[in-house]
């Protein structure tokens, strides 16, 4: 399983060289020096639902990471359990954009950014207390892991903060909204897992496209994508393995694209587009 094996060796490499940083006393940083953190209590929504917000400040040059952050990246870890009167918690993602590392293609936010939470009561009509843990990876030339404990009331009816409500309309435009045609993915087996060939009829969202697959299970290894235009379709191809490194089903109702088009007057750019039937 060669993929599998691959994706394990750049996990290691990538941990070793975070443990052997921070080691480092000549370094001389700690999380405090590159990262501020706080909650956005926001405002009870019409449904019942509370926006809040996390609210992640970063110092110049740092960046932290996307829910998809590729290869090279961090996946952020969320943790509500110590919450009251919570249900669920959904995060509405901002466009983000991508950057590479040691030649690899990363996505996420550099200098911080909001997050809005959409907050779901058990029970609307007794109060909420938001607790989040949030562990994240924090990257400049160097890299460290982070960790943030944060808590706070939400207010009812609340206030609503320019910030989040900015974070919102930065989420990225919906198929529709981008005026996208046709979707299909063409799916072959390979020894490990899957080839996705995916054909998008789209307008180009900027001169340097690329395309992130996320498949429902994130047990799912996802290869960088190769993205290209084709006339007026966006043609982009991985690769998936799976934890048992051999072919498998996929689920094209699940399967969410993200297409990244570079930033817009410094607005990020980007596309969702839910499902990829075949062709």
């Amino acid at each position: 399983m060669p993929k599998v094996r691959a994706m394990k060796a750049r996990l290691l490499a990538a941990i070793c060289t975070i443990s052997a940083l921070l080691a480092s006393p000549g370094l001389g940083l700690t999380q405090d020096d590159v990262l501020q953190a706080s909650l956005m209590t926001g405002w009870e929504m019409g449904d019942g639902h509370h926006m809040a917000g996390l609210s992640l400040a970063l110092a110049p040059g740092w960046k932290t990471y996307w829910r998809s952050p590729g290869e090279a990246g961090i996946p952020p870890v969320f943790d509500w359990s110590g919450s009251r009167n919570v249900k669920s918690v959904r995060i509405h993602w901002p466009s983000p954009v991508v950057f590479h590392v040691n030649g690899m293609q990363t996505v996420g936010y550099v200098g911080g950014v909001v997050l809005p939470l959409e907050v779901v009561p058990a029970d609307p009509a007794q109060p909420v207390l938001l607790k989040a843990r949030v562990d994240m990876g924090v990257c400049n030339e160097i890299c460290m892991p982070a960790q943030v404990q944060l808590s706070a009331d939400l207010p009812r009816p609340g206030t609503e903060p320019p910030e989040l409500r900015a974070a919102l309309k930065a989420r990225p435009a919906s198929a529709a909204q981008a005026g996208v045609g046709r979707v299909s993915c063409k799916v072959e087996p390979i020894a490990d897992g899957l080839r996705l060939t995916a054909t998008l009829d789209m307008p180009a969202q900027g001169p340097e496209e690329a395309v992130v697959f996320e498949p429902a299970d994130p047990a799912i290894w996802v290869a960088e994508s190769v993205t290209h235009r084709a006339g007026g379709k966006l043609v982009s191809v991985t690769e998936m393995v799976g934890p048992t490194g051999a072919p498998f089903a996929l689920d094209r109702s699940s399967l969410r694209l993200t297409v990244l088009g570079g930033a817009e007057k410094d607005k990020p750019r980007a596309v969702e587009i839910a499902g990829c039937p075949a062709p």
